[in-house]
This record gives structure tokens, sequence and C-alpha cells, in this order.
């Protein structure tokens, strides 16, 4: 990882909703536990951040350089419409990067999918699946 911060914690709200999928080289990734969607989020890890202009220009650039990454590849991997990124930080102040496949005629369709419905959690076959699923991209993100 990238000069993280040693006092960088996951947010408690983050760690409640989400399932690890491991670490990139600027980021905790994290499944979004909503099988309703595919849905990554990336917690860059640094401690006290909330905005992406808060990291230097250098993590920055990693920054989007993963989240690039990723939706390129759970795009191939899902099949979707569309590729939702957002870091709206409204709930849960520290930054976060949420990556989320939309498919036309979704729940939510063609609006945003907060708030929408209550998250469907995985079972454990279906998250082997997504994990499965997500495994080419995971291992593109160590080398970004």
């Amino acid at each position: 990882m990238m000069n993280q911060g040693s006092e960088y914690r996951l947010h408690d709200r983050l760690a409640a909703d989400t399932i690890s999928l491991g670490w990139s080289g600027l980021c905790e990734i994290r499944l979004m536990n909503d099988r309703t969607w595919p849905w990554v989020i990336l917690v860059p890890a640094f401690a006290g951040i909330r905005e992406i202009y808060e990291l230097s220009t250098e993590q920055q650039q990693a920054l989007i350089q993963e989240s690039s990454a990723l939706s390129r590849g759970m795009m191939e991997a899902f099949g979707g419409d569309k590729m939702n990124v957002a870091a709206l930080g409204n709930m849960v102040p520290q930054l976060h990067l949420h990556h989320i496949v939309r498919f036309e005629g979704d729940p939510a369709w063609p609006g945003p999918v907060w708030g929408k419905q209550p998250p469907v959690p995985y079972d454990e076959e279906q998250l082997a699946e997504v994990k499965q699923s997500l495994a080419p991209v995971l291992s593109q993100l160590d080398a970004v």
C-alpha cells in the first residue's frame, strides 16, 4: 500500500454495511452487502480524509486509476448498462468511492439506488459467486 497513515480505521457504518475484499495499492476494497446491485466501495486508507481534494496529487491519480480499473472490470464481469461512481459522504464522512453496476430495469432504474429499498444481504453461496466474479479485477487492482 501507498504510504497509508498508521491511524487509518474504517468507519463503523462502512464496516457494518460491507464485506472486505482486500486491499489495492491505495484503498481498502469493500463489497456492499446488497445483492441487488454489484456494488464495490474503494476507501482510501488515510486517516481523517473526507474529500478527494484532500489527497495528494499522487494519491488522487492513484485513486482515479484504481477507480477506472475497478469500473472497467466490474462492467466486464457483470455486463451492466451503466457504471455509477459516486463519493457522497453525507452519511459516512470518511472518503469512500461507490462503484455500482446498473441495469436498465433494475429496481431503482434510472434513479439513484440510495433509499430505494432495504438492502438484500448475500447468502454464503451468492457471496462466493460474486467474489469469484470480482477476482480478476481485484487482482488487477493490486497491480495498478
